[in-house]
């Protein structure tokens, strides 16, 4: 195959071919989602195991997110020069090698490295899973094809804290890993009926300058933002990471300015709707990566919760945006993003501040509970519109650039807050072995994020548009032949457009 299958050419969902493909990208994309959940609830653990200090989960956590958010934009380009297919399955068999390594990990540094592999993985994982189904599926069944995607992804990330809740309380925390190795075989097996695709229209330059100085940038931060604040930790070897971090990504901009194929188009950015809407997820998913992965300790170490009852205890925030996420889609589409986008993060901040009264001997009905329903009502109200409106934003020929830079906004959001908001918080040292402590820190922590999802809420209501409605026009030509509606958008925020019709919503 040449390229992406044209209109009319491609598989139908409901064939063979079609279920194939869908079961390939969905346990794909799964294993990276599934990955990142069961992780967090491991993580108390995986400290007790190592006998290793805050910043040794801060490490666990973010080494894989260095080399996800990094690379995931290269990732996509891979799959469109040397085939989705062959890429895709690198990253599968990638991705399960590594968490063989993270299984048998005998130390916290090789778990560290291992996890930064994984991210290389789930970096070639996910953006092929959705590149494939476009590619493969008819134009008009790519949307459901792509809402059942969604769908059973979501499914895997609510079941992956209950599994590896069980498998943690009941075995080990290393079964997690090898939870990876039998859905790998099952990717390999259905990639089989994947057909191959590639993108005609891409040179076949790869950016690695930019992806190096990508992930030196991240790393050498990240190293800076985690050790600085922790004791022991030498003044002279933080400030010499803080300024090669800084320089490195200094470096990638100018070189993403500069070369010919860069794999961040800083020309997206221009949009100023765009850049209004990564600037929101980039605080709302700080917010939300921050206090998820603090919670999830703090449900362990304050309240005395098994790893298997602190996952089950996240359950509401999946049901809730499974149930309601395609409704405020559809809201969106029908008033506009403006008051979703702006609303939605005041909604989050509100059930942070309902954190505040978790603490030891909180009982979940009434204080754990009804705070997790008004942060997922929050999400949910945010997550649809902000990720229909980033597409909108840019010409349809780069939706999945602009898909894939949010993807790693969102992965950049997450690093930055598992490594600044532990130590902002007074959280450092062994602190998650001071039940009392890391109580007092976890409340600050959420008075962190729930500041940020407000500057988020303003940010929105001040810079988002909603595109103007359609212009009603004369319903037929001087010939007698009907005329579309003319669509009036301003400028920097193109009219929203329904994904399974690509008509105007």
């Amino acid at each position: 195959m040449a390229g992406p299958l044209a209109d009319g050419a491609g598989v139908r969902y409901d064939t063979g071919p079609g279920r194939w493909i869908l079961l390939a990208t969905v346990l794909g994309s799964g294993m990276a989602a599934l990955d990142a959940t069961v992780v967090n609830v491991a993580l108390p653990a995986i400290g007790k195991t190592f006998d290793t200090q805050v910043a040794g989960l801060q490490w666990v956590m973010t080494a894989y997110l260095i080399t996800l958010a990094a690379l995931i934009l290269i990732g996509g380009s891979l799959g469109d020069i040397f085939g989705r297919r062959r890429v895709f399955v690198i990253g599968a068999v990638w991705f399960s090698a590594a968490s063989v390594l993270c299984a048998v990990a005998p130390s916290l540094n090789v778990l560290i490295a291992a996890r930064a592999l994984q991210g290389v993985g789930g970096a070639l994982l996910v953006p092929g899973s959705l590149a494939i189904i476009e590619a493969s599926f008819v134009a008009e069944d790519r949307g459901r094809a792509i809402g059942a995607w969604s769908g059973l992804g979501g499914v895997a990330t609510a079941i992956g804290p209950l599994v590896g809740g069980w498998l943690i309380t009941a075995v080990s925390w290393r079964l997690i890993f090898v939870l990876n190795l039998p859905l790998a075989v099952l990717v390999l097996v259905a990639s089989r009926h994947v057909p191959e695709s590639h993108d005609p229209t891409t040179g076949r330059r790869v950016d690695v300058l930019g992806a190096s100085l990508a992930v030196i940038g991240l790393a050498a931060t990240t190293y800076a933002l985690i050790e600085g604040p922790s004791p022991g930790t030498s003044v002279t070897a933080t400030v010499v990471a803080a300024v090669i971090g800084i320089a490195a990504l200094v470096g990638f901009v100018v070189v993403e300015m500069r070369t010919a194929a860069p794999m961040l188009p800083l020309s997206v950015f221009r949009s100023r709707q765009f850049s209004i809407s990564n600037i929101l997820t980039l605080v709302v998913y700080a917010a939300l990566g921050g206090v998820l992965f603090l919670l999830v300790v703090d449900l362990q170490q304050v309240l005395g919760y098994s790893a298997l009852a602190a996952g089950a205890s996240l359950l509401p925030i999946t049901v809730i945006m499974l149930l309601l996420s395609a409704r405020a889609g559809q809201l969106s589409q029908r008033i506009g993003p403006r008051i979703p986008m702006s609303l939605g993060p005041v909604i989050i901040a509100a059930g942070l501040l309902l954190m505040l009264r978790i603490d030891a001997g909180s009982p979940y009905a009434t204080a754990i509970l009804p705070a997790l329903i008004v942060f997922s009502l929050g999400l949910a109200l945010t997550v649809a519109p902000l990720t229909t409106t980033v597409l909108a934003a840019v010409d349809a020929r780069h939706a999945g650039i602009a898909s894939g830079v949010n993807n790693a906004v969102a992965r950049v959001a997450g690093l930055l807050a598992v490594a600044l908001l532990p130590p902002l918080a007074g959280l450092t040292g062994a602190a998650y072995k001071e039940p009392v402590r890391f109580s007092s820190g976890f409340h600050t922590a959420v008075l962190i994020g729930a500041g940020l999802c407000l500057v988020g809420a303003v940010v929105a209501g001040l810079g988002i548009v909603n595109p103007k409605k359609t212009v009603p026009r004369p319903k037929e030509s001087g010939d007698g032949r009907p005329l579309p509606p003319v669509l009036s958008c301003p400028l920097d925020a193109p009219c929203l457009r329904s994904p399974s019709t690509g008509s105007a919503a």
